[in-house]
């Protein structure tokens, strides 16, 4: 399994989106790991806790759907707490390494908004 680096993309070569629609939904990622995400922790290596707003619910959910069908290795679970919606983002051991470009991709983000904070 290799992941493309070019411009942070933490893309799986096994993802069946369309090449030329890759960028956009990196992007639509992007959007939601720079303005939602207020906190993130790693509890296990094949998981990602990410705390979003709750007003970014709707979205991230239609984000985690699509991206469930291109990426079914993806498992993605949502927990309303209050303001805030813990979204999971799970991988199998065999896709760790995207887990963990994806976990980058948050932190380098989360870093230039300057808010950088783990759970």
């Amino acid at each position: 399994m290799t992941i493309a680096r070019a411009s942070d993309e933490w893309v799986p070569q096994a993802c069946t989106l369309p090449t030329v629609d890759q960028p956009l939904r990196v992007a639509e990622f992007d959007l939601l790991f720079r303005d939602a995400v207020q906190r993130f922790a790693r509890p296990f290596g094949t998981r990602l806790s990410l705390i979003i707003s709750a007003d970014a619910e709707a979205a991230a959910r239609d984000l985690a759907d699509r991206e469930t069908r291109c990426c079914s290795f993806f498992t993605f679970a949502f927990e309303p707490a209050g303001d805030v919606v813990v979204m999971q983002i799970g991988v199998p051991h065999s896709q760790v390494a995207v887990l963990d470009a994806l976990e980058h991709r948050v932190s380098t983000l989360q870093a230039a908004r300057g808010e950088s904070e783990t759970i």
